[in-house]
């Protein structure tokens, strides 16, 4: 035996490679599976998620059609649908670009920054299971995750 070495470091490369698919399919299953919230926003702000995801990017700085479609992973004739309707419901205005006036760049009005901040308070909710952590958990968890999103920047 190692001396108390923990049992991460006597893994065989096999092992450890089937341990961090578990622990991806765990996590993928606890936010895309048992607690996803989208259903939930989509109730409530009674539109689709893309709509949703969209308005959030909006929220937080104008973006011409381009930049939109590029962050929703969409082509140009759906982003203009989207956007289409975000503006019918008063929550994003297009206007012309200052330089380039073959671009449009939309804007979150109030009230679609306050239906952004809607979503958002229902995405960031914790899930009950996760307010029922112990405090060396949850600031483990904290850790751990804070570790994992900062890999890859």
């Amino acid at each position: 035996m190692n001396g108390g070495a923990p049992a991460a470091r006597r893994q065989t490369p096999d092992q450890r490679a089937a341990l961090e698919a578990r622990a991806w399919r765990g996590i993928r299953a606890l936010v895309l599976d048992r607690y996803d919230r989208r259903k939930e926003v989509c109730d409530s702000l009674d539109m689709s998620f893309i709509r949703v995801k969209a308005l959030r990017y909006l929220a937080e700085e104008p973006l011409t059609m381009r930049e939109l479609a590029a962050r929703l992973s969409t082509d140009a004739p759906y982003t203009t649908l989207v956007v289409g309707d975000l503006e019918r419901r008063g929550l994003v205005a297009r206007s012309a670009h200052p330089t380039d006036r073959r671009s449009k760049i939309v804007t979150a009005t109030p009230d679609g920054v306050a239906a952004a901040r809607r979503a958002e308070d229902i995405l960031n909710e914790p899930p009950e299971p996760v307010l029922q952590l112990d405090s060396a958990d949850i600031a483990a968890l904290d850790r751990i995750v804070a570790r994992l999103l900062g890999s890859g920047d």
